[in-house]
């Protein structure tokens, strides 16, 4: 069984709530980093914490949610190892797999419903890299 990862702050809590359940009900083991409820938190701390279990090997790929998505993403991509993509549809989800071998998917609550989240992370889990020559090459460069 495919494991992912999922946080948020308090912007996504209930975004990540919907989405774990999805997950799990498609099959998915979903390990929930928190956070755990409405009230105020750092996203870089949830962020973090996911980069780790990715990177660490207990997660395959990792979702994030915060209200633009724009912090979170940002967050993450500090992390040597992760690559986060903010996406706000299916095309950019499924682009951001096949050509830039994304393992974090960062969504954001305020700009995006439940139903085009879930729509992007089923993109983005069932997209495979794409390869080449070109995209490689482009991802060794960023380390």
């Amino acid at each position: 069984m495919t494991t992912i990862a999922i946080a948020s702050d308090h912007a996504g809590y209930e975004m990540k709530a919907q989405i774990a359940s999805w997950l799990a009900g498609n099959g998915y083991e979903v390990l929930d980093l928190g956070c755990n409820g409405p009230d105020s938190v750092d996203y870089p701390d949830f962020a973090a914490a996911l980069a780790a279990a990715v990177n660490g090997k207990r997660a395959e790929r990792g979702v994030l949610i915060c209200g633009s998505g724009i912090g979170i993403s940002i967050a993450a991509n500090r992390h040597p190892g992760i690559r986060a993509a903010l996406v706000h549809d299916v095309t950019t989800a499924r682009l951001a797999r096949q050509h830039n071998d994304a393992n974090v998917v960062a969504l954001g609550a305020r700009i995006i419903g439940a139903e085009i989240a879930k729509d992007c992370v089923d993109a983005f889990l069932t997209t495979d890299f794409e390869g080449g020559e070109r995209h490689s090459r482009r991802i060794a460069k960023m380390g």
